[in-house]
């Protein structure tokens, strides 16, 4: 697993000069194993509080944790998980090699599984997919966005 952090000039709370140096940009990556469900929630429930921003923690780590459970479930190779802190929101995107494209379902009410994708669509902003096109053109990441409320200053 690693962990690698793009905060620019300064890092949150210490901007240089008082001008802010967003966009921040954390990355971790972690083995498609059972337990990188768990790193990469707690990963950006600890990076938004750290930020000043706790109260999109919840949301924020649960829309991660379904990601990262889809692309260990159906996805392929490691886990890339890409945070970005920008002046407005909050971007997290779930990087994997599989070629295979989420397909969200409707789950029967005695279904363990297959509410993930409509949970994140309901907690996030706005939410998506972007092929990964520069390797071979196969891989994807699956990603949403929180806006900062009014106010915040990460």
């Amino acid at each position: 697993m690693g962990v690698h952090a793009e905060p620019g000039a300064a890092s949150p709370g210490n901007s240089i000069g008082g001008a802010d140096q967003r966009p921040y940009h954390y990355t971790l990556s972690a083995p498609g194993t059972p337990i990188s469900p768990r790193l990469c929630r707690d990963f950006v429930r600890n990076l938004l509080v750290a930020s000043g921003l706790g109260e999109l923690a919840d949301a924020a780590a649960l829309c991660t944790s379904e990601l990262v459970t889809n692309a260990h479930q159906h996805g392929k190779g490691d886990v890339r998980l890409a945070a970005t802190i920008e002046c407005t929101r909050v971007r997290v995107a779930v990087h994997d090699d599989g070629p295979a494209l989420p397909s969200p379902r409707r789950a029967a009410n005695d279904d363990t599984h297959g509410r993930g994708l409509f949970l994140v669509t309901a907690l996030s902003d706005v939410c998506g997919l972007t092929v990964d096109e520069q390797l071979d053109g196969t891989g994807k990441a699956v990603w949403f966005e929180l806006s900062l409320p009014p106010g915040a200053k990460a």
